[in-house]
């Protein structure tokens, strides 16, 4: 049974998912926050990557810059979407510090936002997750911290593992960039909310060696610029039908007791009335030693998940992935281990 994983972020507000590209990690995001609003909570999912993951996923009209609603629950919980651009944010930015009007657009004709935004990354990434950022504290008053927050939670469907420490470490980012002024100052409020009990980074995973091992990397670069971490996420885990050893036993390469099995397997199913030849004897087998040698290798990368020592939530794999209610499956196993 896996660690209740409110135990370690019960209090977070802003939720960043990341994982290995092909991991599913937009899908996990989006369950993560169906899941929470299923709990009546208002939530933000949002994206910065411009893949428009979410609209695919819910299968919506493509999301832009302004948030919109894209699932309402009996609860009263919602889910509203963002695609979170870096253009779009760095013109807002200029005309909230430097008033800039219409000169902003100016900039824009002569290629100088595109420029900005290409050229310094770490300043991209101030600028994205900024927006983030403004959502988490956003407040119902005039000014920030008053009133009633705007959203009970913030679901961030983040960079994969392989960029995320770069993403979530702005202050060493803009260094060389921006050692005073807004940008630095807006890095500086990022880094507390990052570092902060009110962040927290899920990472997902599938019980294969190469996402395991990128997770484990992706762990320890994150421990290092010590960002909360949550849980981590095993995706699409699969029922392994029999025991381990029963399995074991069947998919045996030994050829004396192979043929033993092979005797008693043709026994069982002629006797329930199934026509068999050698073919259909055989592949079974080798079926089934397949079978076998991939739960051995997912058993081998479930020690190692363990081994990192965080809650792990497992998400079952969904045969018809996620058409037909399967976001809402996911949804329901994340709330039972925790997540809501």
């Amino acid at each position: 049974m896996a660690a209740n994983p409110t135990r370690s972020f019960g209090g977070a507000r802003l939720h960043i998912v990341t994982g290995k590209g092909g991991t599913g990690k937009t899908t996990v995001a989006s369950a993560m926050a169906i899941a929470m609003a299923e709990q009546g909570h208002r939530v933000l999912l949002a994206e910065v990557e411009g893949r428009q993951g979410i609209a695919q996923t819910f299968d919506v009209a493509p999301i832009g810059t302004e948030e919109v609603r894209i699932l309402s629950h009996r609860s009263g919980g919602e889910v509203w979407g963002l695609a979170v651009d870096a253009k779009a944010a760095l013109m807002e930015y200029l005309q909230t510090f430097y008033r800039l009007g219409r000169a902003g657009s100016v900039l824009e004709r002569v290629g100088a936002i595109d420029f900005a935004t290409t050229i310094a990354p770490g300043v991209r990434d101030v600028l994205l997750i900024g927006k983030v950022y403004e959502a988490v504290g956003r407040t119902t008053g005039h000014k920030r911290g008053k009133g009633d927050l705007v959203w009970d939670a913030v679901v961030l469907d983040a960079p994969p593992t392989g960029r995320i420490t770069r993403f979530l470490n702005v202050n060493a980012e803009v260094a060389d960039v921006a050692k005073v002024g807004p940008i630095r100052g807006q890095a500086d409020s990022i880094t507390r909310l990052l570092h902060s009990a009110r962040t927290v980074v899920h990472v997902v995973t599938l019980l294969e060696e190469m996402p395991v091992q990128e997770t484990v990397d992706a762990l320890a670069e994150i421990r290092a610029i010590e960002v909360p971490l949550g849980a981590i996420v095993v995706n699409e885990v699969t029922d392994p039908v029999l025991p381990f050893e029963r399995l074991r036993a069947v998919a045996t390469e030994d050829e004396e007791r192979r043929y033993a099995m092979s005797s008693a397997l043709r026994d069982d199913l002629t006797s329930v009335g199934v026509r068999v030849g050698d073919a259909m004897i055989g592949g079974l087998l080798t079926e089934a030693l397949a079978i076998a040698e991939r739960v051995e290798i997912e058993q081998e990368q479930a020690a190692v998940v363990k081994a990192q020592g965080l809650p792990v939530i497992r998400l079952p794999w969904l045969p018809d992935g996620i058409e037909g209610g399967g976001l809402g499956t996911l949804a329901d196993a994340l709330r039972a281990q925790g997540v809501g």
